[in-house]
């Protein structure tokens, strides 16, 4: 028995308040698959199906699922049944959903499939007892069938990000280049990889073998630069500081100091004495 979604309290975020701005040719592009009529449009919404879905940084063709674009161009599924496969593709498990932890998951999901982020770590935590419940293709489902995304994009229309205002494109965020996703790859401990050559191991370590590339470890050791040895120095420093005595700066003479009067010149002391003016 799956456990219900947690209630989530709404953060007033931009794309849930209604914009005043004028439509322009700057606004981004809405792609709906009901108003397409040629085969370039059809793979103009494909392409943008990707570049929502996939990110750019991640449509190669080897990504691409012919399976999925042959029944959408024979109009065998709708839309929302394409970019439900794409979520539930093994591409976007493996470039998405085992390079982040169910938090940043439930992030960027919602930023790919709704069009918005997440209301905070209240939503991210509800969302990801949905993926430990019913894995990737029920939390793809619960997304697409839910009453948010159906009010929005429907049966025919690509996810965009809505009323985007001063932030990038949400397709653009990467997803593998975060704290979590370098931690679980690099596994040196804690440790950066120039803390464990100087502490010696290098690529003897088995973590480090496995978490970074031999070539990639000879050009970081080759511009590493030597660090010069100071304990040599310091021990000579200190045996020469407790070899040699102290100077003695004390004075210790008994004699008291004897002042005497010194005639001082006065002026006009050159004027004979007597001598009337």
């Amino acid at each position: 028995m799956s456990l219900p979604l947690l209630k989530v309290t709404p953060i007033t975020q931009n794309q849930r308040v209604d914009g005043y701005e004028i439509p322009d040719e700057d606004d981004q592009m809405i792609y709906r698959f009901n108003d397409v009529i040629s085969d370039n449009e059809i793979s103009d919404v494909i392409w943008a199906a990707y570049r929502q879905i996939f990110s750019e940084h991640l449509i190669l063709d080897s990504y691409r699922q012919t399976f999925l674009e042959s029944q959408l161009r024979n109009r065998a599924i709708s839309l929302r049944d394409f970019i439900r496969g794409l979520g539930k593709s093994e591409v976007y498990r493996q470039l998405v959903a085992d390079t982040n932890s169910n938090y940043r998951l439930v992030d960027l999901s919602f930023k790919r499939f709704l069009g918005r982020a997440s209301y905070g770590q209240e939503e991210q935590i509800a969302w990801s007892i949905v993926i430990a419940t019913k894995g990737l293709h029920g939390f793809i489902d619960a997304i697409i069938d839910g009453e948010e995304y159906n009010q929005n994009f429907g049966d025919y229309t690509v996810p965009y990000q809505r009323r985007r205002f001063g932030d990038r494109p949400f397709n653009l965020a990467n997803p593998r280049y975060s704290e979590y996703w370098r931690g679980r790859q690099i596994a040196l401990d804690g440790r950066s990889y120039y803390q464990v050559k100087t502490y010696g191991e290098g690529v003897s370590n088995p973590k480090v073998r496995r978490a970074i590339p031999n070539n990639f470890l000879t050009m970081a050791k080759g511009i590493i630069p030597n660090q010069p040895n100071y304990q040599p120095f310091a021990d000579r420093a200190a045996s020469l500081a407790t070899s040699k005595p102290l100077l003695d700066m004390t004075n210790n003479n008994s004699d008291t100091p004897k002042l005497r009067t010194t005639r001082a010149s006065l002026p006009y002391s050159y004027i004979p004495a007597g001598r009337k003016v």
